[in-house]
């Protein structure tokens, strides 16, 4: 009787570990494939002989191993080469006769395998140690060929695309929403298990798809509603009569199949649909790929609604890490040579427990189980050594103590719900795999008995503790979605406010800082979270709102990754800047800070004392919104004039103008230049209608403005806004007007963190400053100079808000907030000055380069940078005599400066030294 896979997958696995040490071809090879026969239930003596003659080249020679008509093998001594071994094969072919030339030459050293198919070009390559999951290249060994996968590669996008595909195909034809989904799933499954074992042989669902329906698909539906019923129904319960290709087929359970579905109504394209799919190769698909097969699926419209990314399985790397995977593995090298501990740790492996309480497809409970599994199977290892002997599989299962169970989820929409339940089998399934080819025996935990437990529900209205007691969890870790406060739903705003009950300002926090609310409610004393979200949390206004609560609930920042920019698994991947914060409501004293050079940048990391909000090595320091400047003597910054027009005040290009002009000269007089942040850096021409300081009589017969005027007035007359109609009486005007008298320092809003100094520079009042810049009127050369210093650029880079990773500078929160040097009459002054003035000669003489090419990061002029340093030294001396290394540094000591400045102008003098950081982080905000 032919062995089953099962039986074949388990005597590879001893195979290959009885032979993993095997070199020398003289002594071993006979033996080595008279066993590996064996392992197909195949004596070779009865199908293949060793050293068959044949003559080659007039020389007679001996060919290692001849089954005619089958498979001709050249073995060689371990790290021989085998390109030259297979030269060798091809070199006996002229000696064969036509009728006993095989379809097949493999090509050997003990450690790897090469498999030529003659008939179909294709090479098949694998290690001794993958002989367990290739038993199918070797196939016709036991007389079965081997199936021609058109994707040989391991599931990626295109995977999830065919299974997009066919989920388009029924959603057509009218089978959608709910039934939909969970059909899908079910056929996720059966691809895999299909391609992994579970089910056995393999290939028998694609095989009864193939044989058992008609090619224009009118009964695939019903038949896959018996497959369905026949995997939810115990083998010894099922009927007699039951068809024998559905007898083969392994009880499945875990209520994977116990919902009754409608039968899907299947067309031939729906059946070449669903064979596409069966075409892919399942059997090493990455666990990173469900986002991707979530995204593919869903569609864009969806996708932005519920604020959805995905996670790459790099960056779930950086945060599982350094949340519990390190300290377990230090752990692990600990006790490793002490059975009593080991055996203890092992335990403790099965008794942690996971929350991702915004799980989506699941990627991060996938990866967090499969690095415990990894961990888990070197304590066994350790523990009960590499035995040669096989196993029970009851054993085995003794051997094995983490289980799915131990991971929790919560996802809002049920699709990803139902990805996350299926995909934790899945690696469940890879992992235990790995244990079979350790222990030399075939675990498959059929009937599902244990899974994840995924709640669908609205995690930032949901009761956590309904999903996994807090008491009992011990890590929580996920990547919540991203929505800027001004972009939510309603029902996402409502959700997000229920979340942060009692966190001030809480209307202007982002989606992502419900989670972080809610995850310091729900830690117990000893557990630990670390979320990715979006930077804004830790930048501009929002560090002053959320954690000034997080801190005041005893939250402590055990280890952060500085901005970085988001890869994902999906196609259309995520324009995202990111962090990871890892806190929990215990100090930790070893804590650590990642940072990146550029967003791209792989990170670098380095300890800390104390890891505050904005994410540097500094005291818990918070800014909040300032209306002016720290030291009162420094000159005021505003924003600049906004038309509220429509374009109608706005002339684009040069030829507008011209026409303008053209058609009546006396409108020259009313058109000046105006700066938006691009006309500023980038030199581009602009202008504007300024008709402020003109009485009406003098431009109102004017032809082309008076049909501007009229433009202006009906865009605002338009509008839902009574304040906006109220600017209709006045059409002239721009509908804020800041402009100033005096020269002022023109400061853009918006400039590339990849940019060393922000640009900005002094203006007339003739020059039209937009809202998109900042102004500061009747700016000094001094306020320039350190504005324009490394020290301010830091400051900037350190507490500003981003657009991405983009600066947005602010007037309330960077400049006002922004501690100036004590003395700022004194000599220092002068020097600052002094350097000051020069980076603007040196400018000059660049006349005719715009500043975004000045201060390109990586074309910078070599006078201006000069210029630039010396001006650096000055106003670092200005501040103090030590030397800065980083901008992290002078962030921590300017922070330091602002919370004296802040107390001192409180009237409160200055206040008492707290906690040294080196003992515990300071919690102050003014």
């Amino acid at each position: 009787m032919p062995l089953s896979w099962n039986e074949i997958r388990t005597r590879a696995i001893a195979f290959s570990h009885d032979w993993k040490n095997a070199t020398d071809e003289n002594a071993d090879a006979k033996t080595f494939w008279d066993e590996l026969f064996e392992v197909f239930g195949v004596k070779r003596r009865r199908v293949a002989t060793f050293e068959h003659r044949v003559k080659h080249d007039g020389k007679r020679g001996f060919i290692d191993l001849l089954w005619k008509k089958v498979v001709l093998i050249e073995h060689k001594s371990r790290g021989k080469n085998l390109s030259r071994a297979h030269t060798q094969a091809k070199d006996y072919f002229p000696g064969l006769k036509d009728a006993d030339l095989p379809r097949y030459i493999i090509v050997c050293d003990f450690a790897n395998f090469k498999i030529y198919d003659l008939e179909t070009d294709e090479l098949t390559e694998f290690a001794l140690k993958e002989l367990p999951n290739q038993i199918l290249s070797l196939g016709f060994i036991a007389g079965v060929e081997k199936r021609t996968y058109k994707e040989q590669d391991p599931v990626n996008e295109e995977a999830a695309e065919a299974l997009g595909q066919l989920h388009d195909e029924l959603k057509k034809v009218g089978y959608e929403g709910h039934d939909l989904e969970v059909y899908l799933v079910r056929l996720l499954f059966c691809l895999f298990a299909d391609d992994t074992g579970i089910f056995v042989p393999i290939n028998i669902f694609n095989d009864y798809i193939e044989t058992r329906t008609d090619e224009d698909g009118s009964d695939l539906g019903p038949r896959l509603q018996e497959l369905f019923e026949t995997l939810n129904r115990p083998v010894e319960k099922r009927y007699k009569t039951l068809d024998e290709s559905l007898q083969q087929f392994p009880y499945v359970n875990g209520d994977l199949f116990s919902e009754a579905l409608p039968i899907a109504p299947f067309t031939s394209k729906l059946r070449k649909a669903l064979l596409n799919c069966c075409d892919v190769n399942w059997g090493e698909i990455s666990p990173a790929i469900f986002g991707s097969l979530f995204q593919s699926i869903m569609n864009a419209k969806q996708r932005r609604d519920l604020g959805a990314h995905y996670t790459s399985e790099k960056n779930i790397l950086k945060a599982i890490g350094p949340l519990f995977l390190d300290d377990l593995k230090a752990e692990y090298e600990k006790v490793k040579t002490q059975k009593g501990k080991l055996a203890a740790f092992h335990q403790k492996l099965a008794t942690l427990n996971f929350l991702d309480p915004a799980c989506g497809c699941g990627n991060f409970l996938v990866i967090a189980y499969r690095e415990l599994r990894e961990l888990e199977l070197e304590v066994i290892e350790k523990l009960h050594g590499k035995r040669d002997l096989q196993l029970t599989i009851d054993a085995l299962k003794d051997y094995v103590k983490v289980d799915v169970n131990q991971f929790h989820g919560i996802e809002i929409d049920e699709w990803p719900a139902q990805i996350a339940r299926v995909a934790m089998w899945l690696i469940d399934h890879q992992m235990n795999v790995k244990v079979s080819a350790l222990f030399g025996n075939v675990m498959v935990r059929i009937p599902l008995v244990k899974s994840a437990n995924i709640h669908q529900q609205d995690a930032l209205t949901y009761d956590w503790n309904k999903v996994v007691a807090g008491r009992k969890c011990n890590f929580l870790l996920g990547n919540p979605p991203f929505k800027g406060a001004r972009l939510m739903t309603a029902a996402q705003k409502k959700s997000n406010l229920a979340a942060l009950t009692g966190v001030h300002g809480a209307n202007n926090l982002d989606l992502v800082a419900g989670w972080y609310a809610k995850a310091a409610r729900f830690l117990n004393p000893t557990a630990k979270a670390a979320l990715v979200s979006t930077n804004s949390i830790t930048q501009g206004e929002q560090v002053g709102l959320l954690w000034a609560w997080m801190l005041s609930q005893g939250v402590h920042i055990h280890f952060a990754h500085r901005t970085f920019k988001w890869k994902n698994e999906a196609g259309g991947e995520a324009a995202v800047h990111c962090v990871i914060i890892g806190f929990a409501l215990f100090d930790n004293p070893t804590k650590q800070l990642f940072d990146y050079a550029t967003v791209t940048s792989d990170p670098t990391k380095k300890s800390a004392v104390n890891i505050n909000p904005y994410l540097v090595d500094a005291d818990n320091i918070l800014l909040s919104k300032r209306s002016t400047p720290l030291q009162p003597v420094i000159s005021k910054m505003e924003f600049g004039s906004m038309a509220n027009d429509n374009g109608a005040l706005l002339i684009e290009t040069a030829a507008d103008r011209r026409e303008m002009i053209a058609r009546d000269p006396q409108a020259k007089q009313f058109i000046k230049k105006f700066f938006q942040v691009d006309e500023f850096l980038s030199d581009h021409e602009r202008w504007c209608l300024w008709l402020k300081d003109f009485p009406t009589k003098e431009f109102r017969t004017i032809t082309p403005i008076r049909e501007r005027l009229a433009l202006c007035k009906k865009h605002r007359e338009d509008s839902d806004r009574p304040a906006t109609q109220k600017l209709g009486e006045t059409p002239w005007l721009f509908g804020e007007i800041r402009q100033p008298d005096t020269n002022y320092l023109l400061v853009p809003r918006h400039s590339s963190e990849t940019r060393r100094y922000v640009p900005m520079g002094f203006m007339t009042p003739d020059l039209i400053c937009g809202d998109a810049n900042l102004m500061v009127p009747g700016a000094t050369m001094y306020e320039f100079g350190v504005m324009s210093s490394l020290m301010h650029n830091a400051w900037i880079s350190g507490v500003c808000g981003r657009i991405k990773s983009d600066f947005r500078y602010s007037a309330t929160i960077v400049y006002n907030n922004y501690p100036w040097p004590s003395d700022i009459t004194g000599p220092r002054k002068a020097v600052i000055e002094k350097a000051a003035s020069n980076v603007l000669l040196v400018r000059e003489k660049h006349k005719g380069s715009s500043l975004s090419t000045l201060y390109d990061p990586l074309a910078m002029p070599t006078d201006l940078r000069k210029a630039h340093k010396l001006l650096d030294s000055e106003v670092d001396l200005a501040y103090s005599k030590r030397v800065f290394t980083s901008d992290a540094e002078r962030v921590a000591y300017l922070l330091v400066r602002y919370r004296d400045a802040a107390a001192a102008l409180k009237g409160t003098g200055k206040p008492k030294p707290k906690k040294s950081a080196k003992k515990g982080p300071t919690k102050e905000t003014p």
